[in-house]
């Protein structure tokens, strides 16, 4: 999944950043050139991450990818804003709500991944506790009140 996340966002992000260049120019403006620096920034760390051959926890996938979508919402929302003003292209910010659409679909998968996770080890730490013999799970102790009982007298 990783390696076709970042051949997307790495073939958005370049024409946006070459795009936004004019856009800086204008007083205020500004804010776009950081937003797709520190975009630029993340995608950086996937594209790291994914060329070291390190597989991405569930947890880090939907983190980073939280980031960016977080980060492309901001950007879309100043652009949007501020196209006229910062003179920013109808296209970038076409480009970059494209771009957020696919990033919000792959958090989406990563996050349910780890909510699926979540679900299985708590399933699995009630499998066990119910597991026990004193515990009155099964079907011997369970019908008679509940768990073992010590028998009362001498011994």
């Amino acid at each position: 999944m990783a390696s076709g996340v970042i051949a997307v966002l790495g073939f958005a992000v370049a024409p946006l950043l070459s795009a936004a260049p004019a856009s800086a120019q204008v007083s205020g403006c500004e804010q776009i050139q950081k937003l797709l620096g520190e975009r630029q920034s993340i995608v950086a760390k996937l594209t790291a991450s994914q060329k070291a051959k390190k597989k991405m926890t569930p947890q880090e996938a939907c983190s980073a990818f939280g980031r960016l979508a977080n980060n492309g919402d901001a950007a879309i929302k100043f652009a949007t804003a501020n196209q006229d003003w910062c003179q920013i292209p109808a296209s970038f910010i076409e480009g970059m709500q494209t771009d957020n659409k696919k990033v919000s679909g792959f958090r989406a998968q990563a996050c349910n991944a780890v909510k699926q996770q979540a679900a299985m080890q708590r399933r699995a730490r009630q499998q066990a506790q119910s597991a026990s013999p004193f515990g009155g799970a099964d079907s011997i102790t369970s019908g008679a009140g509940g768990g073992m009982r010590v028998p009362q007298g001498a011994l």
